[in-house]
């Protein structure tokens, strides 16, 4: 487990203050000066060597990631922070933004200067009500304190945060269709390349990174790129938050190390399996949009990107969905269906014609009005999706489908086989 010293996230469940005075209690504000003035290469830097990765699904470095950032010239930068958390069984941005915004607003600073961005736009998805009122309130506060705008922290470094509410689409969480949608226009995906490094927002050089993942660069940099490597395994370092839902007995979010077992997890912070860990059926592990693991692979299974991707899953945004035996596993992967194919934006045949017809075809295997043969019909049918559109949300339709096939085709066949026979008594 995680120890305390070394958690990231003090306030996650709300029981001291949010507000800036609560913030600099815990730290948050501490001689950020210092950090700026360190400057941009030394920031960077000491990201790459902390082996911090996107924590928002992808998973991709972080200080690689604003080395692409290219030098200061006539044309602004900016930094985005993507606060659009849409993703079914995913709710761990909403609690920094609830219940430390000042951490993500400091950490939007620093990495402000590590991309020589004057300006950070924080995108929040519309329906965060009382979260985008807690972040707002902080931006006033942080403003009124000298910590952020005209020579933030007294730094000499301008840095002007500016909150943005979105209407709730769920492919908005691209980086790319993000941009679209903070231009005005409608919330699509763009080809790539361009990239975002070279021309993002307004056509300028622009770095989109997730709530967590913006939030951790302070404590990182306060206490160093070896403390935060020193957790987790390689290549998987740091910690993470979790959200853990579905049939167990104390559903919650919490941070933890890379690299915890999935059982642990469940069952030190979780209460357990509803009924005991034997009357599990299957975890999705990293949000709706990952292959479905049965128990037999659930046992083992490693809580990070490598241990995931192992066993034909992945890390995504960690949100463990838990289902026990009283699950029907076919409707609940049609219902992830119906999801994909109502937020897919229409641009890209596959996923524009194709969500729709998984999800019809899903149907029909919830109810078991299909033939045995249909079910490689679907399994061809999802790898004519995932891989053929601008954006990942292809993929995220395809991948539960293909692990719902993959590990529980048994099932599937019995269905159609018992209600054919059902059919035909009926007859």
């Amino acid at each position: 487990m995680l120890a305390d010293k070394d958690h990231i996230f003090t306030n996650l469940y709300g029981q001291a203050p949010w507000t800036l005075e609560g913030a600099r209690r815990r730290g948050v504000w501490d001689n950020t000066v210092a950090i700026i003035q360190e400057g941009s290469a030394a920031i960077i830097e000491e990201i790459k060597a902390s082996g911090l990765r996107g924590r928002g699904g992808a998973g991709f470095g972080t200080g690689l990631k604003w080395s692409f950032m290219p030098k200061p010239s006539e044309r602004p930068h900016y930094l985005i922070v993507n606060a659009d958390e849409s993703e079914p069984g995913t709710c761990k941005d909403r609690d920094i933004l609830r219940f430390d915004p000042h951490l993500l607003l400091e950490g939007a600073v620093c990495a402000a200067v590590a991309v020589h961005a004057h300006t950070v736009y924080i995108y929040i998805r519309g329906e965060f009500v009382n979260e985008a009122r807690h972040l707002q309130h902080a931006i006033n506060e942080a403003y009124e304190a000298g910590l952020i705008g005209k020579n933030a922290c007294g730094s000499g470094w301008d840095c002007d945060i500016y909150l943005h509410r979105g209407a709730g689409a769920y492919v908005c969480g691209e980086e790319t269709a993000l941009l679209e949608s903070l231009e005005g226009k409608k919330g699509q995906p763009r080809n790539k390349p361009p990239f975002p490094a070279n021309a993002g927002l307004y056509a300028c050089p622009t770095t989109v990174n997730n709530v967590e993942t913006i939030a951790s660069v302070p404590t990182i940099l306060r206490r160093s790129a070896k403390w935060y490597a020193s957790i987790g395994r390689p290549k998987n370092a740091g910690t993470k938050l979790f959200c853990i839902s579905g049939h167990v007995n104390t559903p919650c979010n919490v941070e933890e190390s890379m690299g915890i077992p999935l059982r642990e997890l469940i069952e030190k912070h979780a209460g357990g399996v509803r009924g005991g860990w034997d009357h599990l059926l299957a975890i999705i592990p990293g949000g709706s949009s990952v292959p479905v693991l049965p128990k037999h692979l659930c046992e083992d299974a490693i809580m990070d990107y490598d241990g995931l991707s192992a066993v034909g899953s992945a890390l995504g945004s960690a949100g463990v969905i838990v289902m026990d035996q009283s699950t029907d596993i076919i409707a609940a992967i049609a219902r992830l269906s119906r999801f994909y194919m109502h937020e897919s934006c229409g641009q890209c045949t596959p996923c524009r014609e194709g969500t729709g017809w998984i999800y019809r075809t899903m149907q029909r295997m919830v109810r078991g009005d299909a033939t045995v043969e249909e079910i490689d019909t679907l399994w061809d049918l999802t790898k004519e999706i995932e891989g053929r559109t601008i954006c990942a949300l292809g993929d995220a339709a395809a991948w539960p489908v293909q692990g719902l096939i993959r590990h529980f085709r048994p099932v599937m066949e019995e269905r159609i086989i018992r209600a054919r026979a059902q059919a035909k008594g009926a007859a």
